[in-house]
């Protein structure tokens, strides 16, 4: 089992940022890929970053790309959301979860889920 806790959601204006982080416990979190979703109310789960267990494989969705960037410190079994030149159309709750295995973008794919957090921005 691995427990994921999120943290530093929270209410922003456009062209903010905000730092998201994932604490990881329970099985051995340098052997999980990591990846971030996002869910608005009304609308299906979509896929936000995702960062293999060395770091050394990282995709985004296009709609982030260039403004996020998710990193990892296996040391501190902590996953990183940076986002930058947030917009209201980031409006959703971030939720952070791990898998055995290599990084994919499919929702499915995951077998631990953290409860989330809320990210608001204000336009």
């Amino acid at each position: 089992q691995v427990q994921l806790v999120e943290s530093g959601g929270g209410l922003v204006q456009a062209g903010g940022s905000l730092r998201l982080s994932c604490a990881a416990s329970g099985r051995t979190f340098s052997s999980n890929a990591m990846a971030w979703f996002r869910q608005a109310p009304g609308k299906e789960r979509e896929f936000v970053a995702t960062i293999s267990w060395a770091g050394s494989s990282i995709y985004y969705a296009d709609s982030v790309k260039g403004r996020f960037t998710i990193s990892r410190d296996n040391a501190k079994n902590t996953v990183y959301l940076q986002m930058n030149i947030l917009k209201p159309e980031d409006t959703a709750v971030y939720y952070c979860v791990a898998r055995s295995g290599a990084p994919s973008p499919d929702w499915h794919a995951y077998d631990y889920w953290g409860q989330g957090t809320q990210v608001t921005v204000s336009s």
